[in-house]
């Protein structure tokens, strides 16, 4: 029985009394259970919107975990498969421990930002954050050389 109905049958019985409508008693008690009536409609209401809110919230829900799924990869069915250290050695493997990067602050969105050698050295690139064009002018950047010693290997260091 919903709270609707139990003050529907509240209802009924104070009717089913058949008190004098003109006592302040029955005033009273007729009064309570209009605000009853008021308040079981207002719960129900609430009651509708919330299921609604939930149901768009799972949507969402699975949007996003579509979605991380596609960026980030990996299950998310809480076997802890994400965290095996195989899957770590080969993030590891990813990194080139060799390239350089370099911090970049946007002038326009104030967002640091970190670049490969490769990509300072292509001079010019959008900013990621906020689509302003950055330019870069670094003098050191050689396409043939990029480690300066004339040795064309692309590391920095010095010669024997």
């Amino acid at each position: 029985m919903t709270i609707t109905e139990k003050v529907a049958y509240i209802r009924g019985l104070a009717e089913g009394l058949e008190l004098d409508p003109s006592q302040k008693e029955v005033k009273v008690l007729n009064a309570i259970i209009d605000l009853l009536d008021e308040m079981a409609n207002t719960v129900s209401d609430v009651e509708s919107d919330l299921q609604e809110v939930s149901a768009q919230l799972d949507e969402v829900d699975e949007d996003l975990g579509s979605l991380e799924e596609e960026v980030y990869g990996g299950c998310d069915c809480g076997c802890g498969c994400e965290d095996d250290e195989d899957e770590d050695e080969g993030d590891e493997e990813d990194f080139d421990s060799d390239e350089c990067y370099y911090e970049i602050t946007c002038p326009n969105c104030n967002e640091t930002i970190c670049l490969s050698e490769d990509v300072i050295c292509d001079g010019q690139m959008d900013c990621p954050n906020c689509g302003v064009p950055l330019e870069f002018d670094i003098d050191d950047c050689e396409e043939e050389d990029s480690c300066g010693c004339g040795c064309d290997c692309g590391h920095d260091h010095s010669h024997e």
